[in-house]
This record gives structure tokens, sequence and C-alpha cells, in this order.
């Protein structure tokens, strides 16, 4: 099981475009670190939450039962990624779109209110 999450992970990272060294704005640990967690890491389970917020996803535990749904659906978004199958999330005021100091480290600098 720790097995598939790992790899979940790095296929994550891979799909964002990102590389193990860009996890260190965007979670806080080194590369090393973070290369040593995907490979054989045994993490903590805040660990795994900061990494998935670092990956833009969320942690879930899914029953048995639902799994096949679950994968079902996550499959036909992947063959449709032009079609939205899940209810569209009403689009957050403006001071919730504002990105976290890790997506952009350098907002606010420049005065830049945008």
């Amino acid at each position: 099981m720790m097995n598939s999450i790992l790899h979940q992970i790095k296929q994550r990272r891979l799909t964002l475009g990102l590389k193990q060294n860009d996890m260190m704005l965007r979670v806080g640990v080194s590369r090393q670190q973070y290369q040593r967690l995907e490979s054989k890491g045994n993490p903590r389970l805040d660990t795994l939450a900061l990494i998935a917020r670092g990956l833009n996803s969320e942690l879930m535990l899914i029953p048995k039962e639902n799994l096949g749904a679950v994968m079902a659906l996550l499959e036909r978004e992947c063959s449709e990624p032009g079609k939205a199958h899940l209810p569209q999330a009403k689009k957050p005021a403006r001071e919730e779109t504002k990105k976290s100091l890790s997506d952009d480290p350098w907002q606010d600098l420049l005065g830049d209110e945008s």
C-alpha cells in the first residue's frame, strides 16, 4: 500500500511538471529529503497532508465498496479531460483566490494587488 501512495505522489508531481527540487518551495523539505520520501519513505500523516497540499491534491480514505466507482470516475476524467463530470464548486471570493506563499513566493513584494 505504501508503494502505491508513493507512486501516486510521484505521478502527480510529474503530471504537474514539477521536479523534486520544486517541492522545496511547495512543501518545505529539501530535494534530498523529498527524493528519499518518494523512493522509499514512510511519511507521517502530517507530512503526507503537506505534500498533498503542495501537489494541489487531497488525501482521502475511500471505502473498498466504493473504490471501483471512484476509479471509474477518475478514468473517465482522464479520458475526457475537456468534460467536467464532477459538480463545479462555487468560485471563491477574491480573498480566497490569493495564492499561498508556497505557490507564489513573490506575491505582494512589488506592491502588485492582482
